[in-house]
């Protein structure tokens, strides 16, 4: 009987222990490897006229998966999926007016103490292709910074795994196709192939340009919007604030967050597909700007400063829901 005792007692303390060791991390120790060099030189690659502007299906997005994957297989991060394919394929038919065949982009970190429960990062692989006079859309902001955001927010959540500090819960880093032509991909994720399923699912993260500075904010470019946070859980936009007033203190706009938003961005990017299913969402963007949606959304033309910071603090988010000691609640139902 004593030895039981003693083998309980130790087995609470080893918890204690890495509870302890958990709450002790020094987070900045891994979002300091989200660095402005190592996104500006992925982004100029993501970015180029090598990619033919990732139009879904064609061989500038196929070039562009290949990419995102074997940025996984370099950090060590596996995949979720049989046989180790990064590769979440979807059918021609499940696409309309022709486009081809195309492929969602999935890396995974799982969790240590709650590993069904996933928290997803997300962005959208794809842009606008070439034009008909052959000028190529490179889709720099749009979403090439969003990509290599969630690249780099996947490297530190590796580095603190090389450093003991797995998180509680799973990660799914989501690259998703088809966002320009209709939200496809993220569609796919969601209404036909839920990797895991939908239930388990405890926010999705999406970035959606996150590179550029809009003309209202000229003057002040410590600034993000923030769409969604709030229309589910009040707890995930209390936890989204306290995060950012501890570390960066950033001027959050929650303009486009109005559900009388004239231009609709809630519904416009790959977010919505989660929502819908009454999964809590952040839309992280900078707003438009000159550039949108033209072929002169270019690579030179982001704040690879701003976005490093704009990155770390999406990271340090994300590390807050996927610590933290109780999944956020759901408290606002949308029909």
């Amino acid at each position: 009987m004593k030895k039981i005792i003693i083998f309980i007692g130790f087995l609470a303390f080893t918890s204690c222990q890495a509870q302890k060791t958990m709450h002790s991390v020094n987070i900045a120790d891994y979002a300091q490897t989200i660095t402005a060099s190592d996104l500006k030189e992925a982004l100029y690659i993501y970015a180029s006229d090598d990619f033919e502007g990732r139009k879904t299906g064609e061989p500038g997005q196929k070039k562009a998966v290949e990419f995102i994957k074997n940025k996984y297989i370099g950090f060590g991060i596996k995949s979720p999926l049989a046989n180790g394919d990064y590769f979440q394929h979807i059918p021609e038919s499940f696409f309309r007016n022709g486009i081809k065949a195309s492929e969602n982009v999935v890396a995974f970190i799982k969790g240590i103490e709650k590993p069904d429960e996933v928290v997803i990062i997300s962005a959208h692989l794809d842009h606008k292709g070439i034009s008909k006079d052959g000028q190529i859309y490179n889709g720099a902001d749009d979403d090439g910074s969003g990509t290599v955001a969630v690249l780099g927010i996947a490297k530190a959540f590796q580095a603190a795994v090389k450093s003991g500090h797995r998180p509680k819960r799973s990660i799914l880093f989501l690259h998703v196709t088809g966002e320009e032509l209709g939200l496809y991909g993220s569609r796919y994720y969601t209404d036909v192939d839920p990797i895991f399923p939908l239930a388990n699912t405890v926010v999705d993260l999406n970035i959606d340009m996150i590179g550029r500075i809009d003309p209202k904010h000229a003057d002040n470019h410590n600034y993000l919007y923030l769409i969604g946070a709030d229309k589910l859980s009040t707890e995930l936009h209390t936890i989204s604030e306290d995060v950012n007033k501890k570390y960066f203190n950033m001027d959050f706009d929650y303009t486009y967050n109005d559900d009388n938003d004239p231009n609709r961005f809630y519904y416009r990017s790959d977010h919505y597909n989660f929502a819908k299913n009454n999964i809590p969402v952040i839309f992280y963007f900078n707003g438009t700007h000159a550039d949108y949606h033209r072929p002169t959304d270019t690579p030179d033309k982001i704040d690879y400063d701003l976005l490093e910071t704009r990155t770390k603090l999406i990271f340090y988010t994300a590390w807050e829901l996927a610590n933290r000691d109780n999944r956020i609640v759901v408290d606002k139902i949308k029909s």
